[in-house]
């Protein structure tokens, strides 16, 4: 038995996306647009972090001019998860397919159309689904509409308690127990649950948000009752395309085909975090988001440096101008973006010229006698940052011996 390989006929990310879309607007859903990761004026947040993001004032209680019912593709951005990137799930960019009843349908209906959407829809059998519904706390019992729904399906049920599966926007504001659907990527028959079992990936899903959370930790029932799902659509393309990573899917191949004949980069992870972060540059950009020192523009910035540490472990000679621009169309092309390939490349060239002159007055200020032989203070790390401009993460990169190389590794 063939539990992990993909389905008899793959879909592709568009017909995926169409797939997805198409099923919600079926049932009354309006298509949104989410299109940019800036988020609107006044919101304190650097980039766009999810889908429910946008609809914030929404979810609140606003009137939605396209009605209570909505769907949308929503490209996000995250740096928490940074240090994740190279492995098979984690991406900087990455994009959430959701949808949303604000105020209209409960969680039981959109529980039933999830299980329709995978199983009817994109053909996951019976047997690889499994999910998990929040099994009640000290102020909340089980979620009992959650669990009924699932049961009446047939399909096996996880209960979880704490905050596996509640899910809150902070310490305070909307929440509400959530569940979530899991798919059995083994090359075993689907054997344990969830959490006890890494192969089950979890791919979408269902908040219920019923509750706000007071200061006090009390809560008390929202007015306004919504529903929110997100499901990451690579990690979808990776389960119905039978993948071992994000990274395997048609979304990257021409990414994982061209950048190992441009730069030999034998680790995986290395190769993965170099595909990432360029691709993620080339959004960022389009969205209109420059490198600089503060704010919004360090992301990029700090991407780029951390992709040219990468490249030039190997060979200080390697330059971002050589990215082919085909790679650039391809992602200008999914995401919907307008601006010239040779305008990324040259934001690109710019920041990796700025970066070598960087590390060279690195290397200069670390091999002074008062920096050899001793790990760096807290007071070196304000004083090499405030007078010399070397941020922290780039210090630990810096060979202090004189080190010719670039990155000092």
């Amino acid at each position: 038995m063939n539990t992990t390989g993909p389905l008899p006929t793959p879909p592709t990310t568009e017909q995926t996306v169409a797939t997805f879309t198409r099923f919600f607007r079926e049932r009354g859903h309006h298509l949104i647009t989410g299109s940019t990761l800036l988020p609107p004026p006044g919101d304190p947040v650097l980039f766009t972090t999810s889908g429910m993001h946008p609809l914030t004032p929404y979810l609140e209680g606003r009137p939605h001019p396209l009605g209570q019912r909505l769907v949308n593709v929503q490209r996000c951005l995250r740096t928490t998860d940074l240090d994740e990137v190279g492995d098979s799930t984690h991406l900087t960019v990455f994009e959430m397919l959701g949808s949303w009843s604000l105020g209209d349908y409960g969680g039981p209906q959109s529980l039933r159309w999830g299980y329709e959407l995978l199983h009817d829809g994109f053909g996951i059998p019976r047997d690889r689904l499994h999910v998990t519904v929040f099994g009640g706390d000290e102020q909340v019992g089980v979620d009992r509409g959650s669990l009924d729904t699932w049961q009446e399906l047939g399909l096996p049920v996880e209960l979880t308690h704490g905050e596996e599966n509640w899910w809150s926007n902070g310490p305070t504001g909307p929440c509400g127990p959530d569940s979530e659907l899991f798919v059995w990527t083994g090359d075993t028959p689907p054997r344990g649950t969830p959490t006890t079992d890494p192969r089950w990936v979890e791919v979408w899903n269902h908040v219920m948000m019923r509750y706000r959370r007071h200061e006090d930790g009390s809560l008390t029932p929202l007015r306004q009752q919504n529903v929110d799902t997100g499901m990451g659509l690579e990690r979808l393309l990776s389960v119905l395309q039978g993948t071992d990573s994000v990274y395997g899917t048609d979304l990257f191949e021409p990414w994982t085909r061209e950048v190992p004949e441009l730069w030999e980069i034998g680790d995986v992870p290395a190769l993965r975090l170099v595909i990432d972060h360029l691709r993620s540059l080339i959004v960022v950009h389009g969205d209109g988001a420059r490198p600089s020192n503060t704010g919004r523009g360090y992301v990029p910035r700090r991407l780029i440096r951390r992709t040219l540490t990468t490249l030039w472990r190997d060979n200080p000679d390697r330059t971002l101008g050589d990215l082919p621009r085909d790679l650039i169309s391809h992602a200008q092309s999914h995401f919907g973006l307008r601006d010239d390939p040779d305008s990324v490349l040259k934001v690109l060239t710019n920041e990796e010229q700025r970066f070598r002159r960087l590390l060279d007055r690195g290397h200069k200020v670390l091999s002074r006698p008062e920096y050899r032989n001793r790990p760096l203070t807290e007071d070196d790390y304000d004083y090499l940052h405030d007078t010399h401009g070397l941020p922290r993460e780039l210090m630990g990169t810096l060979g202090r011996s004189g080190n010719s190389s670039p990155c000092g590794v």
